[in-house]
This record gives structure tokens, C-alpha cells and sequence, in this order.
């Protein structure tokens, strides 16, 4: 199931299917390691004396059986394993006799819909922010899938959030599977995936990780030039990668940028004619200008070009200076213009001023 709007998917080669599918798995099972000889607490230890049985469950009211089994060395070796013991979550099991039995829920999904809020008693704030996102929108229309905070960070074997890589492939991609195919074949899919670049754009980092708001919203385009700005506009990181950061400066003081940047997306309702960052590069499908060669790219800007202005020549886009700044080497006759008038106005400028100078002088002479 997918809560986004359908993507152009990219065709991955069999090799790239296979490791996108490891990289899944990795991503689930890497949740948590083992804990090196740590010291489990009684408490938990009087709680493994049953749930450390990988064959324990309960049936469910729908018939179904829920697996009650946790390992102890992920417990342990999960951010919560020295902080938390279970009863600090699974309030009312301190014993036998006030502990729950039987079948008390319809199903599987009913039983962690019933438990999710637990997260909040520490993280309220980000808990707070969940209820502003797109996903707590749907739970509230019924629809039991939308994710929450265990669907995401885990139970039991709970990790560093921070951490990328697993993250994004245990908990995005889970629903978000297409999408997260397209995402690894692009270029900063690769560099996360391929060659574990952490400087590159995971889910998160766009969308966010708790208050996730509806990309299909105008809103949302007209705010998709922050994002790629944060990343783009760092002098620092792009010089890392031999990549200019001229290319947010050069958008924002064309007509485009100008354009969305007086739009307000707080108020605005329909996309209106304002052409961002993802219109000529992709979403989910980015791609190096570099790597798919000019006459691709020209052809991805002609396509986002004719969708504003029909009727446009196959060379309207030649127009547009792209990412450069003018100069001697592209677009010298541009770079002349510039030249030529910040020496003109200034001269016309300046003696205009000469000019009402002397005459203020005469006229003060002649008196």
C-alpha cells in the first residue's frame, strides 16, 4: 500500500533489484545487535521467563495468533535496553495475578493501535508532531494501516533514529516500496545505498520524520526550493563533492525563484505557474545532469517548460541560462550586456549628479 502519489519508477537492472531487496532485509534485521554480556535487570529477566519461548502466542478474536516471543539480546541491545524495563511500557503485568490473559483484541493491527500512544509518556513532543502529519490524517479517516511510531522505530528493538541507512529501508519503504525503488536508482539513491554517503537526502530529510505533511499539496511544491536549498545552498558540502552551489542563488533570482519565493504557501490553494526544483529534475527519480548527458536533460526542461508554456519552440529552453552565471565562457553575450551597463549607469548616473552639482554652483555664483 502506498499513502504518495504514483512516481515515475526507474528501471533498476537485476543487480540493483537484488541488493535494493538485501538491503530491505538488512535494514529490518539491523534494527538492533546483541548486547555484549550486559546485565539484564530481574525485572526483565522475570518477564523472559515466559516471552523468552519463541513458540509462545495468544489467539487473537479473529483467530489469528499473535506471537508474544522477545528476544532478550535485541531487547538488551536496543537504545531502550538500559533505560526501560517492560512494565515501564506494559503497565498492569507487575504480576501473576494482575497480569491479562485470553484473547482481548480483534486483531494483530487493533492490539498495536491499542499500544502505540505508550511512546508518548517520554516522547510527547514528537509524539505531538505526529498528530500534524499526513499519516495521523488517515488514522483518524479509518484507515488502520497508516503507520504509527512502532511501525516505524520497532518495539522491542528500537535503534538510534538518526542512523539513515536502516531506518529508511525498515520503516519508508515497508509501505513505500515503488517509491523506495525509484528513490535507490536515483542519484542520491545510490550514494546512500551504494556507497553509504550519509551527506545525501533520505526520506526523512525531506519529508521529515514525524509531522509529514501531503506532498501533493500546493503548498508542498511551492516549499520544495527549501529543501533542495539546504542541501545545495552549503558552499561547504557541495564543494565535498566538486558540485557548484551557485545552482540555488541562480534560482532564486530568476523569474521562477522570484516567483515562488513571494507565493505564500500558507495561503495558497492550487498549484499556480511557479516552476521549482522538482519540476525539470524529479522527485524520487533524480538524476545527475552530469550522468544522463545534456541532450537528456534538455529534454526533461523542455518537457516542464511546455507544461506552462504550450506552443513553445523545441529550443525555448536555450533561453534560460540553466544553472550558470554569465561570463566569457557561457553566455558571453549576456556577460557583455552585464558588463556594459554597470559601467553605463553608472556613468549616466554620475553625471547627472555632476551635472545638477555645477548647476547649483552657477546659480550660486550668479547671486
Amino acid at each position: 500500500m502506498s499513502l504518495l502519489p504514483a512516481t515515475r519508477a526507474g528501471t533498476a537492472p537485476a543487480a540493483r533489484r537484488a541488493l535494493l531487496a538485501l538491503v530491505i532485509l538488512i535494514g529490518s534485521s539491523a534494527m538492533a545487535t546483541p548486547a555484549d554480556a550486559q546485565e539484564v535487570p530481574e525485572a526483565v529477566e522475570y518477564c523472559m521467563a515466559c516471552h523468552s519461548d519463541d513458540t509462545f502466542t495468544i489467539e487473537l478474536d479473529d483467530g489469528s495468533e499473535l506471537g508474544l516471543y522477545v528476544d532478550t539480546d535485541r531487547y538488551m541491545g536496543s537504545v531502550h535496553g538500559d533505560e526501560l524495563v517492560c512494565t515501564d511500557c506494559h503497565e498492569g503485568y507487575d504480576s501473576d495475578d494482575e497480569h491479562p490473559s485470553g484473547a482481548t483484541f480483534a486483531n494483530r493491527r487493533q492490539y498495536v493501535l491499542s499500544h502505540y500512544e505508550t511512546c508518548k509518556q517520554c516522547h510527547f513532543d514528537t509524539y505531538t508532531r505526529t498528530l500534524e502529519s499526513i499519516h495521523s490524517d488517515y488514522l483518524k479517516a479509518g484507515l488502520e494501516e497508516a503507520p504509527v511510531c512502532t511501525d516505524c522505530h520497532g518495539a522491542h528493538d528500537v535503534t538510534d533514529p538518526h542512523v539513515k541507512e536502516p531506518m529508511m529501508s525498515h520503516s519508508c519503504a515497508t509501505c513505500h516500496e515503488r517509491i523506495y525503488r525509484t528513490y535507490a536508482d536515483s542519484v542520491h539513491g545510490q550514494a546512500l545505498v551504494d556507497e553509504g554517503i550519509d551527506d545525501v537526502p533520505a526520506c526523512a530529510d525531506c519529508h521529515t520524520a514525524h509531522s509529514i505533511v501531503d506532498p501533493r499539496t500546493a503548498g508542498f511544491h511551492l516549499r520544495s526550493p527549501e529543501i533542495c536549498i539546504g542541501c545545495h545552498g552549503d558552499a561547504e558540502l557541495m564543494a565535498k563533492y566538486d558540485i557548484s552551489p551557485l545552482v540555488a542563488t541562480t534560482y532564486l533570482k530568476d523569474f521562477h525563484g522570484v516567483t515562488a519565493t513571494l507565493a505564500d504557501p500558507a495561503v495558497v490553494e492550487e498549484r499556480q505557474l511557479v516552476v521549482t526544483c522538482i519540476d525539470c529534475h524529479g522527485v524520487h527519480d533524480i538524476q545527475s545532469p552530469e550522468l544522463v548527458g545534456e541532450g537528456a536533460m534538455k529534454v526533461r526542461v523542455r518537457e516542464a517548460c511546455a507544461n506552462c508554456h504550450e506552443g513553445a519552440a523545441q529550443d525555448f529552453p536555450e533561453a534560460w541560462l540553466s544553472h550558470y552565471q554569465p561570463s566569457l565562457s557561457h553566455a558571453p553575450l549576456v556577460w557583455l550586456v552585464r558588463l556594459f551597463y554597470r559601467i553605463f549607469i553608472p556613468f549616466v548616473i554620475g553625471g547627472l549628479a555632476l551635472q545638477v552639482m555645477l548647476h547649483l554652483l552657477r546659480v550660486t555664483a550668479r547671486k
